[in-house]
Parts: C-alpha cells; sequence; structure tokens
C-alpha cells in the first residue's frame, strides 16, 4: 500500500510527528489538501514536498510557474476533470501523455486519464498551489471576483472585501439551536458554529429576528414531494432560518441578485451589490442539499429533478415593526458539478425608478429619447447587456405613456414588475406562448402601445415592423454593444434595410455605473495623461476635479453606494435613414449620429465624471472610445 503524503515527510525528516499531528488536526478543521495545510503552518516549504515525493517514487519535478503549455495538449483533459484529480496535462509525445500530479500514488486519476484520452500516462510532481494556480491560468478561475486587502478602498474607489464580519453562525442566528432540529438538517454543533459571516457589513441579526418576519406567499397545495427524508430537512428550524437570513440580508444590503453556490469543498453565498459580486456567507457542506431543497420548494420547483435547470418565483412578505412589505424573486437552478447551483433576482418594486429624469439621462439624450417614445408609430429599441437596466428603462417609458386612452401590452419574460393600468402577458415556449405568437394575438387586441421583453429571432423582429409600419408604437430589448451596431443586427436577423430604415424611432443603448458615496467624497488627483486618454481635451483637464469615495460604514467601505445609467440615444434623421438604405456601416452611422448631436457612452461616461457622479474606473469598465 502506498505512503501517504505526511508518512512520507515524516519518513524523509522532513517535519517532525509533532508538526505532522497538528497539521492532521487542522487539516480536519479547515479543510483543504495535506500539502497546503502543511505549508501555511511553515512546517516545510512546497519545494521541500516536491523535492521529496520526487525523490521517494523516482518522479522528476516540474516548476508550472515558467512552464507554457500548448492549447492542444490542454484540450485533451477537461477541466472538471482536472480540477477533481489536481492534474494538469503538460506534454504529448507520441502516445505519451504527460500530466503534472501533486500526489503521483494517485493511480485513478491515472487509469482514469489513460482511459478518457487514450493516451499513456507519465507523471511529473509538482507543488499544489502551483497546480492550483496553472490550471486555473489554463482552464480558467471558477470564481468571478476575489475580494482582498479588507477595509482599503482601491485607488480608484473601488470595490474591496468588507471589513466587521458577525463572527459565528450560531450566535448571529439569536440563540442556540435544538440538538434535535440540528440534526435533523444534518448540521452538527460544529458546523453551525463554522459557518461564518464577512464581506458585508450587516446589521446583527438579533434584531432582525425580533423585528422582521417572512412568510412565502406562494401556496404549495398541490406540490408532490417524492424525497420525504429531503423535505423533512427542508423544514428544520436550522435551514428554515438559515434561508430566511439569507432572503432579509438580501434586502437590507441592496443586493440584485443571490447566488447560492456548492463546490468541491466548499458551499458559499455571495450578493451581488451595485453590480459586483461579495463572498457573504460560507456554510457547511452538509447543509448544501437541504438549503438548495429549502430555497427550490419556496420556489414551487421538483426537489427530485436535479439532472436539469429549472426556473420558479417565490414571493414572500417582510413585515417589520407592523408594516409588510411584498418582495418577489426570479429562481433559478442549474445542475453543476459539485450540486445545483441557485440564482435568485431580487424584484423590488421600491426600487423601480419610473421617473426618467432620475435615471441618468443627459437633458439631450432625455429629450430625444422622449420625442421617439411620444410617436404615435415606430419602433423604439433599448439595447445593452443583461443587468444593464433595460427593463427598468422601457418601464419607465410606457409608465410615462400610460394613459385611460391607451391601450398597452407588455409580452414579457418573465414579468418583473405588476404595473397598473397594463395588460402584462407572461412568456410559457412550453406550451407555444412565445414573443412572436403574443405579438400576432396582440394585433387583434386593438392595441396602441406594444412592449416586447426581446426580439430574439427573425419572426418576432418581422412582426414588431409590421405592427410598427401599421399604426403601433412598439417598445423592445436586443442584445448589441451599442446604439449603431444595432442596425447590423436587425439587418444579420434577416430584416430588410428598406424596413429598418422605415419603422425604427430611434435606438437607445445603455450601461449601468456605480455612484460614488455620497457620504464619503472627496477629490482625488488624476493625471492629465490619464484624463486626456479616456476622452476629455487638453483644454478640459487643467481645471477638471475628480472624484472617489473614501469608503465609509454607509457604503460598507467600497466608495459607491447605488447606480446610475449611461446613455447613449441615436434618434433616426432623415440623412440616418438615407444610409442605412444606402448600405452605410456601423461606424459610418456613429459618426453622423454624433455629428448630429448624439452623446455615445463613452462621452456620457465622460459627463458622470464631470458632474462627480462616478469614477474614471467605472467608465472603463463599461464604455470604450
Amino acid at each position: 500500500m502506498p505512503l501517504k503524503l505526511g508518512d512520507l515527510l515524516l519518513k524523509a525528516n522532513v517535519i517532525s510527528q509533532e508538526q505532522l499531528d497538528a497539521a492532521l488536526k487542522n487539516q480536519r478543521d479547515e479543510g483543504g489538501k495535506l500539502g497546503e495545510v502543511i505549508v501555511r503552518l511553515g512546517y516545510a516549504s512546497e519545494d521541500d514536498i516536491t523535492e521529496t515525493l520526487s525523490q521517494q517514487f523516482g518522479v522528476p519535478s516540474i516548476n508550472l510557474a515558467d512552464f507554457e503549455i500548448e492549447a492542444s495538449v490542454i484540450k485533451l483533459v477537461p477541466g472538471d476533470v482536472a480540477r477533481k484529480y489536481m492534474i494538469l496535462p503538460v506534454n504529448k509525445t507520441g502516445a505519451t501523455l504527460t500530466i503534472a500530479m501533486g500526489d503521483p500514488t494517485n493511480v485513478f486519476a491515472m487509469d482514469d486519464i489513460k482511459f478518457m484520452t487514450g493516451y499513456n500516462v507519465e507523471p511529473v510532481v509538482a507543488s499544489e498551489v502551483a497546480l492550483r494556480n496553472a490550471i486555473d491560468r489554463n482552464y480558467g478561475t471558477p470564481r468571478s471576483l476575489v475580494l482582498k486587502d479588507r477595509g482599503k478602498p482601491t485607488a480608484g474607489g473601488g470595490s474591496t472585501a468588507i471589513p466587521n464580519p458577525l463572527g459565528t453562525f450560531s450566535s448571529a442566528l439569536g440563540g442556540s439551536t435544538g440538538l434535535d432540529d440540528v440534526m435533523a438538517a444534518g448540521l452538527t454543533a460544529d458546523d453551525m458554529a463554522a459557518v461564518s459571516l464577512g464581506e458585508i457589513n450587516l446589521d446583527e441579526i438579533a434584531g432582525v429576528e425580533a423585528g422582521a418576519e417572512l412568510d412565502v406567499v406562494r401556496s404549495l397545495e398541490g406540490e408532490e414531494i417524492d424525497l420525504d427524508s429531503l423535505s423533512k430537512s427542508t423544514e428544520a428550524a436550522p435551514i428554515v432560518k438559515v434561508s430566511n437570513l439569507i432572503l432579509i440580508e438580501a434586502l437590507k444590503s441592496g443586493a440584485s441578485d443571490i447566488h447560492v453556490e456548492p463546490y468541491e469543498k466548499e458551499f458559499r453565498v455571495r450578493f451581488r451589490v451595485d453590480g459586483v459580486l461579495h463572498n457573504i456567507m460560507a456554510l457547511p457542506l452538509r447543509a448544501r442539499d437541504a438549503l438548495i431543497s429549502r430555497l427550490k420548494i419556496m420556489a414551487k420547483l421538483d426537489i427530485s429533478e436535479k439532472r436539469l435547470p429549472q426556473d420558479g418565483r417565490i414571493k414572500i412578505r417582510l413585515r417589520v415593526e407592523d408594516r409588510s412589505r411584498d418582495l418577489d424573486l426570479r429562481v433559478s437552478t442549474v445542475p453543476t458539478l459539485f450540486g445545483e447551483k441557485v440564482v435568485m433576482r431580487l424584484l423590488d418594486k421600491a426600487k423601480l425608478q419610473l421617473d426618467m429624469t432620475y435615471l441618468g439621462f443627459e437633458p439631450e439624450s432625455l429629450r430625444r429619447f422622449k420625442d421617439a417614445i411620444e410617436r404615435p408609430y415606430g419602433i423604439v429599441l433599448v439595447t445593452g447587456p443583461t443587468g444593464s437596466g433595460k427593463t427598468n428603462t422601457l418601464y419607465s417609458a410606457i409608465s410615462a405613456l400610460n394613459d385611460p386612452e391607451v391601450n398597452i401590452m407588455t409580452a414579457e419574460d418573465p414579468i418583473e414588475f405588476n404595473l397598473v393600468g397594463i395588460n402584462q402577458v407572461q412568456m410559457k415556449e412550453q406550451i407555444g406562448l412565445t414573443f412572436a405568437a403574443s405579438l400576432r394575438s396582440f394585433l387583434r387586441q386593438d392595441p396602441d402601445i406594444i412592449l416586447v421583453g426581446e426580439i430574439r429571432d427573425f419572426e418576432t423582429a418581422e412582426i414588431a415592423v409590421k405592427a410598427a409600419l401599421t399604426g403601433h408604437l412598439v417598445l423592445s430589448t436586443l442584445h448589441t454593444n451599442d446604439a449603431p451596431s444595432t442596425v447590423n443586427r436587425l439587418m444579420n436577423m434577416g430584416i430588410e434595410p428598406f424596413l429598418v430604415a422605415t419603422s425604427v424611432n430611434a435606438i437607445c443603448a445603455q450601461r449601468l455605473v456605480r455612484r460614488i458615496c455620497a457620504t464619503c467624497v472627496e477629490e482625488v488627483e488624476t493625471p492629465p495623461q490619464t484624463l486626456m486618454s479616456i476622452g476629455f481635451s487638453a483644454d478640459e483637464v487643467k481645471s477638471l476635479k475628480t472624484m472617489r469615495g473614501r469608503g465609509c460604514d454607509r457604503c460598507k467601505r467600497t466608495g459607491y453606494k447605488g447606480r446610475i445609467g449611461l446613455y447613449e440615444v441615436l434618434l433616426f434623421s432623415d440623412e440616418i435613414r438615407d444610409m442605412i438604405l444606402s448600405g452605410a456601416s456601423s461606424v459610418e452611422l456613429k459618426r453622423k449620429a454624433i455629428e448630429e448631436g448624439m452623446l455615445n457612452l463613452r462621452m456620457s461616461g465622460l459627463q458622470k465624471i464631470r458632474d462627480g457622479v462616478t469614477t474614471i474606473e467605472e467608465v472603463l469598465r463599461e464604455t470604450v472610445l
């Protein structure tokens, strides 16, 4: 039987028995690979471990930091397999594939790779830290954000990790939990104590427990659950408290999305606040199935189906100091390598800003947009990536047009907010209720204004154009980078240039950037060369003042609080229409639109910098010259 790493290091006199015992105890308490634990505790270096393994097994070692691997070699082993076994393919010679391993005794990994690739496998030794970094470098990191330097705002007032964690989860829940309840949920007392809250400075949850209650409004009648034991565990007191805590704190933190993510040795919760993800909780792995199933039951999803993505909705009522507040959450689950990931989008009507003057439009851009939506017919498109505020802009537009004398009908997927006086239809593609089918039926409903959630295909686009040409105002969204390129996107979908030119009134492209916190805003020196490189003139930089957020309790040390839009409104003039008919490119359309007074996204961002609303870093993150 092969020796384990600890025994090998002990036999080679690299570490003592006392150090090995301490490392094993630390590994049991905190998790991680033994080699990483030994290095972290300072008992041995990575080179010591690699050299010991190399000598013991007669296997060469490799320094992955200085080793370039061909893409064709990387493709031989999928990323999830490389992470599972902590191995990396480094070279292929004839019928032999060389793989770097932290543990050359792992014959199961070598057999699987041999079976998967059809090559003979030859191992070399590398340190676990170097392997992890090399895997992330070659396959991409599984994390979308790493927060460091707690409590220190970046040079530009950027996001950092947030100090003052609450401490242990058991104390945060406000009191002890009964042993029977803990066992029913599959959690031990040590597990509950190990769950930590950090990264966002939340209020003491004991006060929330006393002053706030949360009810699931949607009924579960008729829901058949096959997994009795799992269903029971979702109702155990700790799991109910954990799920309620997550939802309440997301609302208090102003989060737009909640990410519940299982990994091999980690089960974490992240909140997206002002467009940036923050780590919030580290939950015990054994709570994974019970918590995810609890959320799926609340969303009326099938907890026995773990192989397919599911979508649902949770409606909760939060009562704080005798006041009730309803909140909708859009729930999406997808099966990942280590379990189901759940993402919940918070649809808080209190945050819905329906007054267009507060969205971030520059005066000229707002005049152009209002001019387009006040025309009796034609198409107005709002473009931008997911999460750029398109829905809010469209809701603001139809709210401004909402009148008892006007029939407004919307086709949405999903309906994010209920607007009084507007006929909203939820798409259900599984029964054939698509955007195209809804648009056809709308035309028989005597509409004045039609809102289509998204133009996804030629059929929907064609019906929208026909509706616009027959006396209806059509509002919709499209995923493009800027306003001028939307013209080419429509043509690529199959719409003829003359139809685009005659049916479209305006195209509004938008992005969201974070606002500087008004409480801790301060002036910051910026080199003139930097200002000129992003678009400011040489004369302007002489007197321009740039601002940033220093970081305070109100903004949780990020320097930002809230978001504001950048807008680019391309109004179709007669000259623009003629250029479309003559086959002009998006670059030519953009040049002509700017000549006619259009502010592009970068110009809108520069104006926000002049006004002291946002930072250079935020504008550079969302716009290009």
